[in-house]
This record gives structure tokens, C-alpha cells and sequence, in this order.
């Protein structure tokens, strides 16, 4: 479409990570770096404001326009929800009627001639990949569930460890509840934490 923008797109999760292999793929896509969009914020979700800058939001018009295209390293740069990032790529190819590329996976191209097939290719892919990752989490969830019964079986306990009660115990805590002693020094004389000092008073109440 005549007068359209590829608009870049490159995340990574931490400020620690850098943007350069991103942003060399995306420059030799051909994409101005005006039209190139960066952040440095987790995939877990789409509350990314350099994201939603783009498609829009009920506040902000979107920077992208019909015919403007999302261009994207990987899909994992897009998000790593696979359903959310269904709901977005259905929101931005037929809500904004803008296409989506996605370079190292060629299939995921929605840009140019014959562009309801590739949605309905892209549709089912996304689809499948969506199936994968909920099963690949599901499985994930089962094994830990398994590997925590066979720890168990064998004796292992989860969770924080008990706190036994130090020698004089009772007779410290006597002195600290008769005001004979400040907490501060009765839990030196007893080597405890301040936390581990309380729980033990509360398992005594």
C-alpha cells in the first residue's frame, strides 16, 4: 500500500540485555531507525507502554496506520503468552489492518500479495504453536508434581526448615517476658534471629 511503514519492533527482558543483533536485523530488513521501537521489559504480558504506543490504546491513537506493516525478530520479541499474542496478532492484522512479519519464522509473514491466505497460514500456525506451549507447561507443572511426590516418598520436605529451640530457651524467654531483658539481648544469648526468635515465641502462645 502506497505511503505504508515497516515498523520494527525489538525487546529484551532485562535492562542487562542489549538490542544490537535485533536491531542489525531489523536495519537490514530495511527498516528506518525512526520507525524502529525498542524495550526493555518482560514478555510475560502485553502492559509494555513502547508496544502499545504502537498499536494504540482506548487513550493513544496508534502510531501504526492500514497498510503499515509489524516487523519482529522472533516471535518470542512479540511475547511468550501464545494466547495473547493470538489476541494482538488478530487485533493488529484485522482490527488495524496492518500485516506482521516475523524474521526467522518466514511462514509468519502476512505482508504483501495474497494476504487472506497468509493470514489463514499465519491463523493456523499461531493455533498449533499456542497447542505446543500449553502442553509443554502442562507437562512441565506434572513433572514437577511427580518430583515432589517421589521426594517426599523418600523423606524430603519442602519448605522452610523448623527452628528447634536453643539450650535455655525458657529461661531466657522468662527474663525477656519479666522485662528483665531486652529482646535484642535475650535473642543474642540465644544466637536466633529476630525471626526465628518470634516464631518460637508464637509456637509457645
Amino acid at each position: 500500500m502506497k505511503g505504508s511503514v515497516n515498523w520494527g519492533y525489538a525487546r529484551v527482558s532485562s535492562t542487562s540485555q542489549n538490542l544490537d543483533r535485533q536491531l542489525e536485523q531489523l536495519r537490514a530488513y530495511g527498516i528506518d531507525d525512526r520507525h524502529i521501537k525498542t524495550e526493555k521489559q518482560s514478555g510475560k504480558d502485553f502492559e509494555r507502554s513502547v508496544f502499545l504506543s504502537l498499536v494504540g490504546t482506548d487513550e493513544v491513537a496508534p502510531s501504526m496506520r492500514a497498510g503499515d506493516c509489524l516487523v519482529v525478530c522472533s516471535l518470542d520479541r512479540l511475547g511468550r503468552n501464545y494466547a495473547e499474542i493470538q489476541r494482538w496478532w488478530k487485533y493488529i492484522t484485522q482490527d488495524l489492518k496492518c500485516s506482521i512479519v516475523v524474521l526467522d519464522m518466514p511462514i509468519l509473514n502476512t505482508q504483501g500479495e495474497g494476504n487472506l491466505d497468509k493470514n489463514f497460514v499465519a491463523d493456523l500456525v499461531l493455533q498449533i504453536l499456542s497447542y505446543v506451549a500449553e502442553k509443554e507447561r502442562l507437562a512441565i507443572r506434572e513433572r514437577q508434581r511427580q518430583g515432589i511426590e517421589a521426594a517426599q516418598a523418600k523423606g524430603v520436605k519442602f519448605g522452610r526448615p523448623s527452628i528447634q529451640k536453643p539450650d535455655g530457651f525458657d529461661e531466657v524467654t522468662a527474663k525477656w517476658r519479666n522485662g528483665d531483658l531486652t529482646a535484642t539481648a535475650a535473642m543474642s544469648q540465644l544466637g536466633l534471629s529476630k525471626y526465628a526468635f518470634y516464631k518460637l515465641i508464637k509456637e509457645e502462645n
